[in-house]
């Protein structure tokens, strides 16, 4: 699985509270499952929910759900492009003080995975990427500066094919 990974990096990058301190970001893989198709071959799919939890956080939400929506535009379209599946963003605010919380946000994810014979009769294993996003969603991908009210909140990283 590579995507709680790459979630990871990618909202370190674009966090500054996180950048300081990542170890504040963590990340559960909860439900996982496959889906094989029984079809000939080995290919499956992952399906799992993450869990992300960012520890004694003082910045404004949206600080994460920015550069969380760019990423999933990207990563997982699906889940915002359906409305079916809208309802599965979810999170939770355990507030710990005036200025800091605890934030929890649940999301589902799919990893495609195909496996395939190569040359020298070895399995070797694809990651397939998602579907192409950029044409229709060039400027959330392309990233930048968030501010709100003057202050920086944020910091999308361009996110590219």
């Amino acid at each position: 699985m590579k995507k709680p990974q790459q979630l990871r990096d990618h909202l370190v990058t674009a966090i500054p509270a996180l950048a300081d301190n990542p170890d504040r970001l963590l990340i559960f893989v909860e439900g996982g499952g496959i889906a094989g198709t029984y079809k000939p071959g080995l290919s499956f799919e992952y399906r799992y929910t993450i869990e992300m939890v960012i520890t004694d956080f003082a910045g404004a939400p949206e600080a994460v759900m920015l550069p969380l929506l760019q990423w999933l535009t990207r990563h997982q379209a699906e889940l915002l492009a359906n409305p079916a599946n809208r309802e599965k963003l979810t999170f939770e605010v355990d507030v710990l003080a005036d200025d800091l919380v605890d934030l929890a946000i649940k999301l589902p994810l799919t990893e495609r995975i195909r496996v395939v014979r190569d040359d020298q009769g070895n399995l070797q294993l694809q990651h397939l990427p998602e579907p192409p996003t950029e044409g229709e969603h060039a400027d959330t991908l392309a990233g930048g500066a968030v501010f709100d009210g003057g202050a920086l909140v944020a910091t999308l990283p361009a996110i590219g094919a």
